[in-house]
């Protein structure tokens, strides 16, 4: 069975140059359905906006691109501010980029294409953890005879159980004879 999505450690540090008057937030996605959204920052009249927040975002592998959108709310609705759309091979460049954090720092563009501010941020590959499976080895003596069972994952004898269950199939389509 293979892998179909990778996981990504995305860290929203910061945006700068952000021209906005209310409060502003960032939506990340990574062309999928998904999508994460920092909490708002109060606009302290200056041009740095500060959310340090982190996410796990699940990445299908044939994803291209990441997507950094910042808006506000206003009357009830949704004010895009700027977007910033981040080629997943920038820090995917190979294995050095597994498990080490990278800062980046892009351009957002509002809808007009026009240039409103920069957003910093963080990103690291988060490699899986490897399951491994211990082989033990149980002698069993019948009749004088030495016979030797190989079975993983079992505790034999102990108090310390690894969860492993050692069940009889069950046919539930057997038919039936009463």
């Amino acid at each position: 069975m293979g892998l179909t999505s990778r996981t990504l450690e995305i860290t929203v540090i910061s945006g700068e140059n952000i021209h906005v008057t209310e409060d502003a937030y960032v939506v990340v996605r990574g062309e999928s359905l998904d999508c994460y959204t920092t909490k708002t920052v109060k606009d302290n009249k200056s041009s740095f906006l500060s959310w340090d927040e982190m996410f796990l975002l699940d990445m299908p592998l044939h994803a291209r691109s990441i997507t950094f959108e910042v808006q506000c709310k206003r009357f009830k609705s949704v004010r895009p501010i700027g977007v910033a759309r981040i080629a997943v091979a920038d820090f995917l460049s190979g294995i050095e980029s597994e498990n080490c954090m990278q800062v980046l720092s892009y351009r957002l563009r509002d809808w007009e294409g026009k240039k409103n501010g920069v957003i910093h941020f963080g990103v690291r590959v988060v490699v899986p953890e490897k399951i491994s499976v211990t082989v033990a080895e149980k002698e069993t003596v019948v009749n004088g005879k030495n016979y030797s069972d190989r079975l993983t994952g079992m505790d034999f004898g102990g108090k310390n159980s690894n969860g492993v269950v050692v069940g009889i199939p069950f046919w539930w389509n057997y038919p039936n004879i009463i």
